[in-house]
């Protein structure tokens, strides 16, 4: 009786799907559908990674799992860990040669990229994901979470609210309503409201010059600047100097009562990336605010 009853438990083990040891076998493959609707199956969390954005290596590692990535794009620079990888290049010119090497079983990148098609042709899995506005991010952290069977999903979000919620409540009175420019690149390229670093810039009480219609990040006519006149101007240190040698500009309000925030580059990854340091971002922005009111006092 004894030896039917062992024999019985054992089955109803197997049947259950546990090992001998007791640790539950995996019930279902792991899929996600990425932003160009194509649905993607692992049958285990990926342990080889490839990013070939900043702002979604920031997320693997904010996840737990910086140890999976195996290479990052050039512009990745946070965090420290990641300086050993190797560097694959950018968006476009990234090497497939050297991508497949490295023997991933996920890529990570944008749906600007060119490159998604040929490495699905040589049988390497691609995640394609496009980040926009600040339900993106938070979208993607629950993917990436699902994905990588991380349980810090939730408190990274958590701590982004926080922290921006705890800029907007230190935003001084004399900046809020601002009209604001943030020049996100010379040519110039502007942060839209309806991206997500417009989306910060409302949450700080700044009206953005530069209307949803336009899109999340449009290229400019410098004379559309001019004519909006903001009050309140947020630029690299680098494109801060060569301001006043635009036409016009010397105009516009915030180039004469020298409202301008001028962010290093590394505070400019932090409002440029829509990644886990969105909040320090917005921490960043406050800064200048607080300092801009106390310098027209």
């Amino acid at each position: 009786m004894t030896q039917r009853i062992k024999r019985t438990s054992f089955l109803l083990a197997l049947l259950c799907g546990l090992s001998l040891g007791g640790g539950p076998a995996r019930a279902a493959d792991i899929s996600l559908t990425d932003d160009l609707g194509r649905k993607q199956q692992w049958s285990e969390p990926p342990r080889r990674i490839v990013s070939l954005l900043p702002s979604l290596t920031e997320l693997v590692c904010a996840l737990d799992a910086c140890e999976r990535l195996v290479g990052v794009d050039r512009y990745a620079n946070f965090p420290a860990s990641i300086a050993k990888l190797p560097k694959l290049g950018a968006m476009d010119d990234a090497s497939v040669e050297a991508i497949v090497a490295l023997r991933p079983d996920l890529v990570m990148l944008s749906p600007a990229s060119r490159l998604h098609d040929r490495l699905g042709a040589l049988g390497v899995k691609t995640l394609v994901l496009d980040t926009l506005n600040l339900a993106d991010v938070r979208r993607h952290i629950d993917s990436l979470a699902r994905l990588l069977e991380s349980k810090s999903g939730p408190q990274l979000k958590e701590t982004i609210e926080r922290q921006l919620a705890a800029a907007a409540a230190q935003v001084p009175e004399s900046m809020k309503g601002l009209r604001v420019y943030y020049e996100v690149d010379s040519a110039p390229y502007a942060a839209g409201e309806i991206s997500f670093s417009g989306e910060i810039l409302a949450r700080l009480g700044l009206r953005n010059i530069v209307p949803a219609a336009l899109g999340p990040f449009p290229k400019l006519n410098p004379e559309f600047v001019v004519r909006a006149d903001p009050q309140l101007i947020l630029v690299s240190q680098r494109n801060a100097q060569k301001l006043t040698d635009r036409p016009g500009w010397e105009r516009i309000a915030a180039m004469r009562d020298q409202r301008i925030c001028r962010f290093s580059s590394a505070e400019g990854d932090l409002m440029a990336r829509p990644g886990p340091r969105m909040g320090e971002g917005a921490q960043a922005v406050l800064r200048c605010l607080q300092e801009l009111a106390a310098a027209k006092k």
